[in-house]
């Protein structure tokens, strides 16, 4: 048997940060972080597209909001101190139709009341800045402060900041059953864990956790794929800043949009369709029939419901898997880009979004909530990566230590 004061289950972004500032708070305290993969990062963490988020599309009420903009000024210091490659790029925002021409001023005034760095450019100055970009209305909004960071080697320098502090990780563990009452599990190879205080954090498993503590039973995980092409070096054009879509607020993604890495390969993407498994980035890797079975019902529940712009959502979305429909979205911010100008690639990514059962309302916030001496993180989407560190401290402050 094993005990511990503080046990961590998912060992990606938001588990190893939590861990972090747990140490920083109590030094004595033993904490242990169970990660089910045999390295962190293969999932959410690993395959984010690095984008520092500023946090202008967030309504300030929203806790997304309140630790975003935070939130990337202490991940782009952490890229700095560690001597982690960051690039700050800046993020152009543009309108792809006319009628989207008022989402440019609501989002200038969003970013100022999110203390975010915002200009209104015309289409003259956007012209000088990136030649290839186009925008359906006079005006687009730069964001300078927007940067792009790098998730894997931020993941393994926290790992060894962590282990360092004397936390203790161990992978390839999964969780067989839970005892609330006694807080304490038991792991796959039989063994029995005793923890003070139990955090999930375990991403696109984090409902199922969490009902294995009778937590969070009437939300569920609705998985989208996020699938990108690459821009061609041959291309006739490129691009240096982050190019977004003026975002449709009523769905809760941002449309297919530019990512420069920071070693300066230009994806296109992501799109949000479907996945039909937790893990199901290639093909049918991962789909598991019952699950596969409960997705689909989910998706006619929604489409019939029509919640969160989701039958507009899905014409618009489901068509973009296949390219000739992906490269016509992606022409609205690149009006010279053609199909041969973008390459497949194996970057690809599971949205953990949460579904609220009793509404069918799509979770568009971070969502935590507390159990028998526990804290679970149910809804930990975009910008978990941008926001750890503050989040971190929120859930701590919050919930573990009110627990």
């Amino acid at each position: 048997m094993t005990s511990t004061d503080f046990l961590i289950i998912g060992a990606g972004i938001v588990g190893l940060s939590i861990a972090r500032e747990l140490k920083i708070r109590n030094a004595r305290a033993s904490i242990l972080i169970l990660e089910k993969e045999e390295q962190p990062g293969k999932h959410s963490s690993g395959r984010n597209s690095g984008v520092l988020h500023s946090g202008i599309y967030y309504p300030p009420e929203t806790l997304k909001a309140k630790v975003c903009r935070q939130g990337a000024i202490e991940m782009a210091d952490y890229h700095v101190r560690n001597n982690l490659p960051l690039d700050r790029r800046g993020k152009i925002l543009v309108a792809t139709r006319p009628e989207d021409a008022p989402q440019v001023e609501m989002l200038s005034q969003r970013a100022r009341l999110n203390g975010v760095e915002a200009e209104i450019i015309d289409a003259h100055e956007l012209k000088k800045m990136e030649p290839a970009v186009r925008s359906a209305s006079d005006q687009a909004l730069f964001v300078p402060s927007t940067a792009v960071g790098s998730p894997k080697e931020v993941l393994q320098t926290l790992i060894k900041e962590i282990l360092s502090a004397g936390i203790t990780l161990r992978c390839g563990v999964s969780i067989d059953q839970v005892i609330p009452k006694r807080a304490k599990l038991i792991i796959n190879d039989g063994e029995t864990i005793e923890y003070g205080h139990c955090i999930n954090a375990s991403g696109l498993h984090a409902d199922k956790v969490a009902h294995l503590f009778n937590v969070g039973e009437h939300y569920t995980l609705l998985p989208f794929k996020g699938i990108y092409w690459k821009l061609s070096q041959k291309a006739p054009f490129s691009v240096d800043r982050l190019i977004y879509p003026v975002p449709d607020l009523r769905v809760p993604f941002l449309g297919i949009h530019t990512t420069t890495t920071t070693n300066g390969v230009t994806y296109l993407g992501p799109t949000a369709v479907p996945a039909f498994g937790r893990e199901n980035y290639y093909g049918f890797d991962d789909v598991k029939p019952r699950e596969f079975a409960n997705i689909i019902r989910l998706l006619i529940r929604q489409f019939v419901s029509g919640q969160d712009g989701f039958r507009r959502l899905a014409w618009q979305e489901g068509r973009r898997y296949y390219k000739p429909w992906f490269v016509e979205a992606a022409r609205k911010i690149l009006p010279k880009l053609k199909s041969k100008d973008l390459l497949p690639t194996m970057k690809v990514g599971i949205r953990a979004q949460m579904l609220d059962l009793k509404s069918d309302a799509l979770i568009n916030d971070f969502l935590v909530e507390s159990g028998p001496r526990s804290t679970h993180i149910l809804n930990a989407i975009s910008p978990a990566w941008t926001s750890a560190f503050p989040f971190a401290r929120y859930v701590c402050n919050h919930y573990i230590e009110k627990g």
